[in-house]
Parts: C-alpha cells; sequence; structure tokens
C-alpha cells in the first residue's frame, strides 16, 4: 500500500506568531518537505493545483521535475491536474516530459476544481465543468495512447494529425487518478477507463465518500476491469500529532481554526468527530486510519495533509517524523494482514505496468 502526503500550497499566516512566510518561502519548504517524506519512507508527494491567493503551486510540473532532481525512490504526483482549465495537449506534453525526467515516477490526479474564477480566466465556462473534464479527458488518452490523432469537439479547436511529444516513457503514460469529493460522473469516467479513484475525505463525513466509492466499484467491475473490490481507491485525510493527545489538540487549535480552506467553521471537536481529522497521538491516527478500510473496503493509496494553515516548516518535518517513523510501518502491516489475496496491495505504477506489458508480450498465444 502506498503512503505519503499532499500539499495545498497554502500561504497563510502563523496565527501563534503573526508572522506570513514569503511566497518564496512557502515554495523552498515545500520541497524540504517533499524531501523529507522520503527520506522518512513515505511513497508519495502530492501537490496541488492552484491559481489564486493564498495558494501558490500555479505550475506542478516546475515543481516535481526540480523534485525528480532531488529524489530517487518516491513517487511524485499531483492531487489535481484542473483537467478542465488545462489545455489536455499541454497535459499530455507535460507530464510525458515529466516521466522521462523522473524515470517513471510520475501520476497524476484529474480534478474539476471548485474554485470558480478559476475558470474565466482560462477562457472557460464553471457550468460547462462536466462536459469539459470528460472531452477533455478522452482527448487526453487518445493523445498518450495514439502516435497520430485527428480528433474534433466542443471545447477547442480540431487536431489533424497531431502527434503529442515526447511520447510516454516507453510507450506507458502515467497512471490517473481521478479525484471527486461530490460528482458521480467522474466516479463514472474513472471507472470507464479503469483509472483511479481518489476521494479526499477531508471535509465531509464519510457516508458521502462511501456512496461515491461504491459507484466507482461497481462500475469498474461492470467495464470488465475486475471485480469491484479490485478497483483502485485513492483516499485523502488529514493529521497532527504529539506524543500526547492534549498537546496536540491544544498546539494545533489556533491553526484549525484560522486555516483558509475550513476556519471560523466548525469546532475542531465537531470537524474531528465529523470527518477523517485526526488531531492526538500517532496511537490514535493508527486507530482511525485503519477504520477507513471498514468504511471504504480494501484501497491502495493513503495521503495525508500535514503542512497548511502556517504550521511552521519545523513543525511539518516532525509530523513527517512520527508518520514515517511510528505510523506507517504500524497500518502497512495492518492493512496488509486484512487484505485478501486477490486485492492488489498497490496501484499500478511505471515499473508494475512495464512488467505486465513484457510478461504479455512474453505469454505465448
Amino acid at each position: 500500500m502506498q503512503f505519503g502526503i499532499f500539499t495545498v500550497g497554502d500561504v497563510t499566516t502563523d496565527p501563534t506568531t503573526g508572522r506570513t512566510p514569503s511566497e518564496h518561502e512557502r515554495i523552498k519548504a515545500m520541497t524540504t518537505i517533499a524531501t523529507h517524506a522520503e527520506e522518512v519512507g513515505l511513497d508519495v508527494f502530492a501537490t496541488g493545483e492552484h491559481h489564486n491567493p493564498p495558494f501558490v503551486p500555479s505550475s506542478p510540473t516546475t515543481m516535481l521535475g526540480y523534485l525528480a532532481a532531488k529524489t530517487k525512490k518516491i513517487i511524485l504526483s499531483t492531487s489535481t491536474t484542473l483537467i478542465t482549465t488545462n489545455d489536455p495537449v499541454k497535459i499530455a506534453e507535460d507530464y510525458a516530459m515529466l516521466s522521462h525526467l523522473a524515470d517513471g515516477r510520475v501520476d497524476l490526479m484529474m480534478g474539476r476544481g471548485n474554485t470558480a474564477p478559476v475558470y474565466p480566466w482560462f477562457g472557460q465556462d464553471i457550468r460547462q465543468g462536466i462536459p469539459l473534464a470528460l472531452e477533455h479527458y478522452r482527448l487526453l488518452r487518445r493523445l498518450w495512447d495514439e502516435e497520430v490523432v485527428d480528433w474534433q469537439g466542443q471545447f477547442r479547436t480540431p487536431l489533424q494529425g497531431f502527434t503529442s511529444t515526447p511520447r510516454p516513457l516507453d510507450g506507458i503514460a502515467p497512471f490517473v487518478w481521478h479525484g471527486s469529493i461530490r460528482s458521480p460522473e467522474i466516479a463514472e469516467i474513472a471507472a470507464f477507463h479503469g483509472d483511479g479513484f481518489f476521494a479526499n475525505n477531508i471535509f465531509w463525513p464519510k457516508e458521502h465518500y462511501i456512496e461515491l466509492i461504491n459507484l466507482y466499484r461497481e462500475r469498474y467491475e461492470h467495464y470488465g476491469h475486475g471485480r469491484a473490490d479490485q478497483a483502485i481507491v485513492g483516499l485523502g485525510g488529514q493529521v497532527f500529532m504529539r506524543k500526547n493527545a492534549r498537546d496536540a489538540v491544544d498546539e494545533f487549535r489556533p491553526y484549525f481554526d484560522n486555516a483558509p480552506v475550513y476556519g471560523h467553521g466548525p469546532s475542531l471537536e465537531d470537524f474531528t468527530a465529523q470527518t477523517p481529522l485526526t488531531v492526538g497521538t500517532p496511537e490514535q491516527v493508527i486507530e482511525k486510519t485503519l477504520m477507513f478500510a471498514d468504511f471504504f473496503g480494501d484501497y491502495q493509496r493513503q495521503l495525508f495533509l500535514v503542512d497548511h494553515a502556517g504550521l511552521p516548516l519545523k513543525t511539518v518535518l516532525e509530523q513527517l517524523d512520527l508518520l514515517g517513523g511510528e505510523v506507517v510501518p504500524v497500518l502497512r502491516r495492518e492493512f496488509a494482514a486484512r487484505r485478501p489475496a486477490h486485492v492488489p496491495e498497490n496501484p499500478p505504477t511505471h515499473a508494475s505496468m512495464k512488467a505486465d506489458r513484457t510478461l504479455t508480450e512474453a505469454t505465448p498465444r
């Protein structure tokens, strides 16, 4: 099973000191966090894509390309690539190039984005969000899978005899996740293509995500990719840990109360009770995370949010030390022990897809 972290890249004032990092400081901190994630044994670092303050990761491939040169093992991912407002031709080119630079240690998560003003900034209409996502993704798949593409659609100029360059590394496109918090249409397209489905369950109660994940699993089996319980599922989550639970709550509370994504809303206690947020000891994080499989079925990727809301870099690195040293080793062991033999342990990677293709080509017909 893959464990990792994702960042939303917010530049937020530390409510305990009143200090706001510069954009430069925040960007450099994100790269330090990514390299430290590899050092403590995590499997994935993922960055969001945002084009509005207070967020800075407007160019995920630039950051991930830099990290490809700084790391050796960790998978470099997005924790949303905006399929609606990015040109699918540019996505095809950018992530194929990134895959070459990272020797295949790349995947990406497609999403519509939920910031309404972003759409007109890139010449699109949020009311067309679902049709845009579906059309753009179908084109992206063809650009990766076919050498020469003739195409015509509703939302961009036609293509005639077009070849996207560079071609995917070893002829294998990066593995794609489709991230959604509310759209059954996104679960459907993930199932149709046999892609992964990522439920970023950090905001709402589990019942909401159970419905979406079950739909994805049912449709994955319907399209012949395998049994429903073999579908490739990823989950988000967020944690803050200290050795003593009371210390964790007291330290995290001012950051929670002022977080740009949910500050000044529900209390920390209510949010912790109603969502996957865990604020407490490593043992409490382990206990709550293990329950996810009871709700959603056995799954393949768990990403945690640990670096938002103005938390100092030193504190974030301490969180990574606890994740890598005390939490993830136990989760790996416990999830593996309960996983049925026929259910994939990990999502596809470049290496596994290349090995599968080699085995298929070598198998007598």
